[in-house]
C-alpha cells in the first residue's frame, strides 16, 4: 500500500454543485466556463482544517449531473478546460495536497458516442458490444439495454468487453499522466471485481503510487477489496452506525460496527466518512445537535482514511430525497467566501482543527488496532485504539448524566473533549459530561 495515503484527509468537493453550474452540458459552440479556478481560492481553508486532499466529483463532459458521461478525455465546459483542472492539481500539489479524481465507470450517459452510434444504426452495430443491448426485448429506442439500477439515462458498460478494458485503462491513465493522484471509483458494486482486475495492473505500471478507492454500500469489503485489487472502499457501515447509535442511543449498534472496522484494517485501510454528496448532510441526520462533536471525534481517530464533505465543517444541512433533484440540497453551492457563515459554523471549523490536529499528532491512528471497549452502555463507550506502543482512547456519553469512565492506562491526559480527573482506584479515570465526548492519550 502506498504509504503517502496513511496520511491523507479528504476534503471532498462536488464541483458542478459547489460551483454553481448550468444542470445540463453547454451548446457544443458554447466556450468553457472557468468554474474550477474558484477552487483555487479554497485551497488555504482546505489546509488550514488540517486535511491535505482534494477529492473531487465528477469533472469530466456529461449530460447533467456529472454521472452520465459523454468523454471520459475532456473536462466538462461547465467547469472549465483540461488546462484549468492542471492548473489546480499544480496549485494542489504546490500547497502539499493530493488529487482525487471521480471515475464513472460502470455506466456511461445516452449521448455517449459509441451509444450514439447503436441509437443510429440499431443494435446490431458492433459499439453494440460496449452495452448489455437485448434486441429480444423492444423498448423506447426499439430495444432494451442494462441500465444503472433502473435510470434509463445511465447505460450500463459491459465490462466482459476487452474494449472497455482498454478503454477505462487508458482514461484512468490519462488522468494519472496528468498528475492525479488517486480515483474513486463510482458504483465499483455493481461492477464485477475481475474488470478492476484486469484494469488497475495497467494504469499502476505506469503510476504505481496512485491510489484507488472503489464505491461499495455493504457486503463483504474485505473480499471485494482482495478479488478487485482497488486499495481501499467507502465505509458505508460505520457512516450508518455512527448516527444511527448516537440517536437511537444505541451504543451496541456502534461497537459491533467498531469491532467489524477493526478487522477491516487488517488488511486495508477504508475510507471513512460521515457525509458525502449521496447522504443526507450530517447536521440534518442527527437528531441531537450536541452529537455532531461525537460523530467528528469518531471520525478523526478512528483507522482508515477519513474525508470532510466539503460545507460539514460548517455545519451546513441538507436532507438527500428519493426524486429527481433530490441530491440538490446536499450538493449546495459554496458560500461566497471560506470565512465560516456565523460563530457557530466557526466553532464547528475549529472543533474540525482541534480533532485533526489530534490526528496529526498521532499520525499512528490510520492503522490502529480497535479494542473491546472497556466500557459499554447505551450511552457510554470507552474504546482504546493502540498501535506501536501507543494508545488513544475514545469516550462517548449520549445520556444526560455525566459518566465516569476508568481507562486501563496510565500517564494519560485528555487532548480533546471535556473530560476531567474523576476519582480514580487505578489506571485513568476521567468524567465526561452528558452529551460530550473526551479522547485520552498516552502520547500527550
Amino acid at each position: 500500500m502506498n504509504d503517502w495515503v496513511r496520511h491523507a484527509i479528504w476534503w471532498q468537493v462536488y464541483p458542478l454543485g459547489a460551483l454553481g453550474a448550468e444542470r445540463e452540458a453547454l451548446p457544443p459552440d458554447a466556450a468553457a466556463v472557468p468554474r474550477l479556478k474558484e477552487l483555487h481560492g479554497w485551497l488555504p481553508h482546505l489546509v488550514g482544517l488540517g486535511c491535505n486532499g482534494l477529492a473531487l466529483g465528477p469533472v469530466v463532459e456529461s449530460g447533467t449531473h456529472g454521472y452520465d458521461t459523454v468523454d471520459h478525455f475532456r473536462v466538462d465546459r461547465r467547469l472549465g478546460t483540461e488546462q484549468d483542472l492542471r492548473e489546480l492539481i499544480y496549485g494542489c500539489h504546490a500547497a502539499g495536497v493530493r488529487v482525487l479524481l471521480d471515475g464513472v465507470f460502470n455506466h456511461v450517459g445516452r449521448d455517449f458516442p459509441r451509444f450514439r452510434e447503436v441509437l443510429e444504426q440499431g443494435p446490431g452495430s458492433p459499439a453494440a458490444a460496449w452495452f448489455d443491448v437485448d434486441p429480444s426485448r423492444p423498448g423506447p429506442d426499439g430495444f432494451s439495454y442494462r441500465d444503472f439500477e433502473g435510470h434509463s439515462g445511465l447505460v450500463a458498460l459491459d465490462h466482459r468487453n476487452p474494449e472497455v478494458v482498454d478503454h477505462v485503462a487508458r482514461v484512468m491513465t490519462y488522468w494519472c499522466d496528468r498528475d492525479v493522484d488517486a480515483w474513486r471509483l463510482d458504483a465499483a458494486y455493481a461492477v464485477p471485481p475481475a474488470f478492476w482486475r484486469a484494469v488497475l495492473p495497467r494504469v499502476r505500471e505506469a503510476h504505481p503510487d496512485v491510489w484507488v478507492v472503489g464505491e461499495v454500500l455493504h457486503g463483504d469489503y474485505a473480499r471485494y477489496v482482495a478479488e478487485s485489487g482497488v486499495d481501499s472502499v467507502t465505509q458505508y457501515e460505520l457512516w450508518k452506525a455512527v448516527w444511527s447509535s448516537l440517536n437511537d442511543h444505541n451504543l451496541f449498534e456502534l461497537a459491533h460496527a467498531l469491532g467489524r472496522h477493526g478487522e477491516m484494517v487488517h488488511s486495508f485501510l477504508p475510507q471513512t466518512f460521515v457525509g458525502n454528496h449521496d447522504v443526507t448532510r450530517l447536521a440534518s441526520r442527527l437528531d441531537d445537535a450536541r452529537h455532531l462533536p461525537l460523530a467528528l471525534a469518531l471520525l478523526f481517530t478512528l483507522p482508515g482514511v477519513p474525508t470532510v464533505y466539503y460545507g460539514d465543517e460548517f455545519g451546513l444541512r441538507g436532507v438527500k430525497e428519493d426524486r429527481a433533484g433530490g441530491d440538490d440540497a446536499v450538493r449546495p453551492v459554496l458560500p461566497g467566501s471560506p470565512d465560516p457563515p456565523g460563530a457557530e459554523a466557526a466553532a464547528l471549523a475549529d472543533l474540525h482543527r482541534l480533532l485533526i490536529g489530534v490526528r496529526r499528532r498521532h499520525p499512528w491512528l490510520a492503522g490502529a488496532a480497535v479494542a473491546e471497549p472497556d466500557v459499554l452502555t447505551n450511552d457510554v463507550v470507552a474504546v482504546r485504539l493502540t498501535a506501536e506502543g501507543n494508545t488513544l482512547a475514545v469516550v462517548l456519553n449520549v445520556g444526560d448524566a455525566p459518566a465516569d469512565v476508568r481507562l486501563p492506562l496510565s500517564r494519560a491526559s485528555v487532548v480533546a473533549g471535556n473530560g476531567e480527573p474523576a476519582p480514580d482506584g487505578g489506571g485513568t479515570a476521567v468524567r465526561v459530561p452528558g452529551h460530550d465526548f473526551a479522547l485520552v492519550s498516552t502520547g500527550g
